[in-house]
C-alpha cells in the first residue's frame, strides 16, 4: 500500500473494523470504501461533539448541504467531501442511502431510547444497512444474494456495535436499548447510566444477541450466490461473529472487561476469509 490518504488514516484511527476490511479490496476502491467510511465517521460522531442537539442538527444539515453540491457538481472543498465526490460520480452511487445514513443520525439526538426493537430496526437499516449497500456499489456489486446479505448484516453489525458502545452511551446520558424490552425487564436506566449491571438488563442483551445472531445466520444464507467481489464489503461479518461470542461469554454484561476487550486476531480472520471466499 501507498501511503494513507486523509480519509484513510481518519477511518484507521476511528474505525478499525472497516478500514482492515477494506484493505482486502482492489486499490482504487479501498480509496472510495476509506472516503465512504470517513463520511460515516464524520456524521456518526455528530451527538458526540455537541453541546446540544440544536448544534448537532446544524452539523447533519452541513453534510445534507454537502450532498447537494455533490450531486449538483459543485462540492465543497474539504478534505472528506471532496474524494466523496469522485467516489459518488465515478460509482454513481444513490444519493437516498447517503441521505438515509444522515437521517439515522439525527435520531441520535434524541434523549428518548428507540421504542422498540421496530423503532431499533429502523434506526439500524439507515446507520448501517445503508453502508454496506453503498459499499457493493463501490465494489460494483448489485446481484440479489449481495442486497440480501447487506439486509439483514446491517441490524446484526448496528446492535453489536450498539451494545459494545453502551459504556460510552451510558457516560453520556444516551440509551439505543428498546423502551418496551426495558420495561418489561425491569431494568431502570439509571442504574444503566452508572455502568451497573443487572440481571434484568442482561436480559435485555440477551434478546439483542439473540437477534444479531439470527440476522448474522440470514445474512450467510445466500452466500454461495455471492460474488467474491463483495467480500470486502461483507467481511465485517467475520468480526461479528467474535463480538456475538465475547458479549455472550460475558453474559451479556456490556460493561464486563471480557465484552469491552478487543478481539484477538482480527487481521487473520478477515484474510481467512477473503481466501476462503467467506463472510
Amino acid at each position: 500500500m501507498t501511503a494513507l490518504s486523509a480519509c484513510g488514516a481518519l477511518v484507521e484511527r476511528h474505525d478499525r473494523d472497516r478500514y482492515l476490511s477494506s484493505l482486502f479490496a482492489p486499490e482504487a476502491e479501498r480509496e472510495q470504501l476509506f472516503a465512504l467510511y470517513a463520511f460515516n465517521h464524520e456524521v456518526a460522531k455528530t451527538a458526540e461533539v455537541v453541546s446540544e442537539p440544536m448544534l448537532g442538527q446544524i452539523r447533519l444539515q452541513w453534510w445534507r448541504e454537502s450532498l447537494e453540491g455533490i450531486y449538483a457538481g459543485s462540492p465543497r472543498q474539504h478534505e472528506v467531501v471532496q474524494p466523496l465526490a469522485r467516489t459518488i460520480e465515478a460509482k454513481e452511487l444513490p444519493r437516498d442511502l447517503f441521505e438515509a445514513v444522515i437521517d439515522a443520525r439525527e435520531l441520535d439526538l434524541d434523549e428518548a431510547p428507540p421504542a422498540d426493537l421496530d423503532a431499533l430496526r429502523v434506526y439500524a437499516e439507515g446507520s448501517s444497512t445503508s453502508l454496506f449497500k453503498l459499499a457493493l456499489g463501490i465494489l460494483g456489486v448489485g446481484d440479489a444474494a449481495s442486497r440480501e446479505a447487506a439486509e439483514h448484516l446491517g441490524p446484526a453489525w448496528a446492535y453489536l456495535g450498539l451494545l459494545r458502545a453502551l459504556p460510552l452511551h451510558a457516560r453520556q446520558k444516551r440509551s439505543y436499548l428498546p423502551a418496551d424490552l426495558c420495561a418489561d425487564a425491569g431494568v431502570e436506566l439509571q442504574d444503566v447510566f452508572e455502568l451497573r449491571a443487572s440481571p434484568a438488563l442482561r436480559r435485555v442483551t440477551g434478546i439483542l444477541l439473540d437477534a444479531a445472531g439470527q440476522h448474522l445466520q440470514a445474512a450467510r444464507r445466500p452466500a454461495r450466490d455471492v460474488p467474491r467481489r463483495a467480500l470486502p464489503a461483507l467481511l465485517p461479518a467475520r468480526l461479528a461473529d467474535l463480538y456475538l461470542k465475547q458479549l455472550r461469554k460475558a453474559g451479556g454484561d456490556p460493561f464486563a472487561p471480557a465484552a469491552q476487550a478487543p478481539a484477538p486476531g482480527r487481521v487473520w480472520r478477515l484474510a481467512w476469509g477473503k481466501w476462503r471466499g467467506l463472510y
